[in-house]
């Protein structure tokens, strides 16, 4: 499992911004993340609904909706 997951769906802007933050902050840090489309599974699409983006970090929700990369970047690196 990856440190790092992000959920989210296909067209969805929110989505599209979260990605951009959390790539460049894990870019920054040399770390990698995955990425899961709650629309390819029935149980997460259950679980986060319209809910999305949400973030985990070792599999803690750390954040939905909009990211902020400060925050990000600090739990990372404590």
């Amino acid at each position: 499992m990856s440190r790092i997951t992000l959920y989210g769906r296909q067209g969805c802007h929110l989505c599209d911004d979260a990605r951009s933050v959390v790539s460049k902050v894990t870019g920054e840090l040399g770390l990698g993340f995955t990425e899961t489309d709650v629309d390819t599974d029935p149980e997460l699409r259950g679980e986060y609904g319209d809910r999305v983006p949400v973030l985990l970090i070792d599999g803690v929700e750390h954040g939905y909706g909009r990211i902020d990369p400060a925050r990000l970047r600090r739990a990372l690196t404590t």
